[in-house]
């Protein structure tokens, strides 16, 4: 609506809601992956190339066009292939992180992935006010996210078994 297109052409433009569903999904996916790969390439230290990767993750609302459309479309091989790369990729830059000791013992990548998604839906005013307080969230996260005195954290941490099940309608 706030494109000013109407539901006419998009279903002219794609076969169904899935497939336009898998688009908006696969969108989110690359602008991850160019993320990602962005920050492992950066040459920063592993803290602030991890950091800004988040806060770039986070304003670019890839969760909010991935996981959170989860269960809503059956996923082709190819964003299947996409989402281990995002796996293996995102891990890399997390046990980058995890080695420099600057990161509690206690976090996993997948908790990472729920904080984002979390981030995803803060929705408050409009567009603006909206990207200001995930980003103002996001920075208490990050603070959480350091090593040092914290609250042990209840539970056990997710596992990819849940995060993949997601996708199983």
């Amino acid at each position: 609506e706030r494109a000013g297109v109407g539901i006419g052409a998009l279903y002219h433009r794609y076969a169904g809601k899935e497939d336009l569903l898998r688009t908006l999904c696969r969108n989110g996916q690359e602008i991850y992956l160019a993320e990602i790969r962005q920050a492992l390439a950066s040459g920063a230290e592993p803290w602030e190339a991890f950091t800004t990767f988040l806060r770039r993750i986070v304003a670019a609302n890839t969760n909010g066009l991935t996981v959170r459309l989860a269960g809503t479309f059956v996923p082709t091989d190819e964003m299947l292939a996409l989402a281990e790369e995002m796996r293996v990729l995102g891990d890399e830059l997390f046990e980058r992180v995890r080695a420099t000791g600057l990161l509690r013992d206690d976090v996993t990548f997948l908790d990472i992935g729920f904080l984002l998604e979390l981030l995803a839906g803060v929705k408050l005013g409009d567009a603006d006010r909206t990207a200001e307080l995930r980003q103002r969230h996001l920075a208490v996260i990050i603070d959480g996210l350091r090593s040092g005195q914290q609250t042990q954290l209840p539970g056990q941490p997710p596992t990819w078994q849940e995060q993949t099940g997601r996708w199983v309608r």
